[in-house]
């Protein structure tokens, strides 16, 4: 099911390969150049509609979407969320495009691209974009994550108490306003509250070991990866680190680096014209496979 909005966006339900709906917002046509946009852990599909609305503008064909668990998209009654599930649901995406995407993934979104590309052969994506991740990255900026999504489990009263809590989560970004876009990060429950619009299933803790084996796989992983890529990083982010960075380009030689002035790790929504700017060299260079 598609449908319009003034913007020139549009909505899609997209099934995947266990009967779960992922909900997405699409722009432009098929048969232009395709993106995929991945958002990060506690997000949604709204933290690229700025991007989705510019590349539409600019001739490609960009889709974003709900992570299972997340948003708009629905629940997995068995808390299926491993990586491999979610670069499962990937593949489903990348399977309704007219032809082979470049993907973009934030933080939990571009580790869903890297197991997804690095699993296939390079003729899945044309190329991949990284935003503020790599597959070692700073222990306490991860602490500090998820902190704040596994917080706040009795929710908020209102929207300003949640508003609140984002702005003490980024004190670098200035707090809106208006805090009611918030809305569509919100549900309101039976027990008259707002709560975050993720499954809390989605987010377990992992122990240190767990960590190192899944950063050692993924690294392994980008062997199979041959595709340009590059990674926009977050001059204020506290979760990619130099040394992630540079153990990332060893295995990715290709691999190019930017960084986002002002920003902190959730980088469209801290600055978005200026990661838009980031990235459209990098798309306009690959708009062919």
């Amino acid at each position: 099911m598609v449908s319009g909005n003034s913007l020139g966006l549009h909505t899609a339900r997209i099934g995947t390969n266990d009967g779960l709906k992922l909900a997405a917002t699409v722009s432009g046509e098929r048969g232009q150049p395709a993106v995929i946009l991945l958002h990060g852990g506690g997000q949604t599909r709204h933290s690229w509609r700025g991007t989705v609305r510019t590349l539409g503008d600019l001739g490609y064909h960009a889709l974003a979407f709900d992570a299972r668990g997340h948003g708009d998209s629905d629940w997995s009654p068995k808390a299926d969320y491993s990586y491999e599930r979610l670069a499962d649901d990937l593949q489903t995406i990348v399977s309704t495009m007219a032809a082979a995407p470049v993907i973009i993934g934030a933080s939990m979104g571009g580790m869903t691209a890297l197991h997804a590309v690095g699993r296939n052969d390079a003729s899945f994506a044309r190329a991949l974009v990284l935003v503020d991740i790599a597959p070692r990255i700073d222990p306490n900026g991860l602490k500090r994550v998820s902190d704040f999504l596994n917080g706040y489990r009795d929710g908020f009263a209102d929207v300003e108490e949640a508003a609140d809590a984002v702005a003490a989560y980024n004190p670098h970004r200035p707090r809106p306003r208006n805090p009611h876009g918030l809305m569509k990060n919100l549900r309101l429950r039976e027990d008259g509250r707002l709560h975050w619009h993720w499954d809390p299933g989605f987010f377990r803790e992992r122990s240190d070991e767990k960590r190192e084996k899944h950063a050692q796989r993924l690294l392994a992983m980008c062997s199979n990866i041959t595709i340009p890529a590059l990674l926009v990083r977050g001059a204020q982010s506290d979760v990619v680190t130099t040394s992630g960075i540079d153990e990332l380009r060893e295995r990715l030689p290709q691999l190019e680096v930017g960084t986002v002035p002002g920003a902190g790790h959730m980088i469209a929504g801290d600055r978005n014209e200026a990661f838009n700017g980031a990235i459209l060299p990098f798309l306009e260079r690959h708009k062919s496979a």
